[in-house]
C-alpha cells in the first residue's frame, strides 16, 4: 500500500534536511549517538547474557532483569560517550578554524572522565579491554616512529606465557586483586574441577546439584 501524500512530503523534507552539509555535525553527533547505543546492545547483551546464567544466582526474573539493566547501561554509556566525543571535536574545529590532531585527545578525555570515570564493573571491563589494545597500538605506533627496535623474533609467544603465568600467580595467592569477574571464570576453571563426589558432579555437572 502506497504512504499517504503527507508521510512522503514529510520524508522528502526530512532527506533533504539530512544531505545539507551545514548540519552535517550537528546530525553525526546524533546518529553516533544511534550507532553508540546499538553497539553497545549488541556486544554487552551477550556477555551479559553467558556471564549471568553461568555464573549469577537468583531467580530467572532476577537474572533476567541483571542482564537488561547491564545491557542499558553499557549502551546509554557509550551512546553518550560517541555524542560528547563527536560534538567536543566539532566545537574545537569550530573555533579554532581547522582540526587538529589534540581535539581527538582532548574530546575523548573529557568524555572518559565524565562517562566512564565511575568505577563499576561494567567501565571496568570496557576501560581493561582499551588498555590491552592501546599497550599493542603503542607499541606499533612506537615501532613505525622509530623509537622502538623492530624484534628480531616473534615476541608474541613470550607475551602470552608473561600473560598467563601472571594471572594464575595472581589468582593463586593474591587473588582480590582480580576483577570479580575474571576470578569467577578461574575459579570455575581451576578451583571447582579439583572437587566431586560421584559421576554426576564429574562429567555432568560443575557442582552436584
Amino acid at each position: 500500500m502506497a504512504a499517504p501524500p503527507q508521510l512522503r512530503t514529510l520524508l522528502l523534507a526530512v532527506n533533504a534536511l539530512l544531505r545539507k552539509r551545514r548540519y552535517h555535525a550537528a546530525l553525526a553527533m546524533i546518529k553516533g549517538f544511534r550507532n553508540g547505543a546499538v553497539y553497545g546492545a549488541k556486544i554487552r547483551a551477550p556477555h551479559a547474557l553467558v556471564m549471568t546464567f553461568l555464573f549469577r544466582s537468583g531467580s530467572l526474573w532476577e537474572k533476567l532483569r541483571a542482564i537488561l539493566q547491564a545491557t542499558y547501561i553499557h549502551s546509554r554509556t557509550l551512546a553518550s560517550f560517541v555524542f560528547t566525543y563527536k560534538g567536543l571535536c566539532s566545537l574545537q574545529s569550530h573555533l579554532q578554524g581547522k582540526t587538529f590532531q589534540v581535539h581527538s585527545f582532548t574530546a575523548a578525555f573529557i568524555g572518559g572522565l565524565l562517562l566512564f570515570g565511575e568505577n563499576n564493573s561494567i567501565n571496568n571491563q570496557i576501560n581493561m579491554y582499551l588498555l590491552s589494545r592501546l599497550l599493542f597500538a603503542l607499541c606499533r605506533l612506537g615501532m613505525d616512529k622509530g623509537y622502538l627496535p623492530e624484534p628480531r623474533w616473534d615476541p608474541y609467544p613470550l607475551f602470552s606465557g608473561l600473560v598467563w603465568g601472571l594471572v594464575l600467580w595472581l589468582f593463586e595467592y593474591h587473588r582480590p586483586t582480580l576483577q570479580p569477574s575474571l576470578q569467577s571464570s578461574m575459579t570455575y576453571l581451576y578451583e571447582d574441577s579439583n572437587t566431586w563426589h560421584d559421576l554426576s558432579d564429574f562429567l555432568l555437572y560443575n557442582k552436584k546439584k
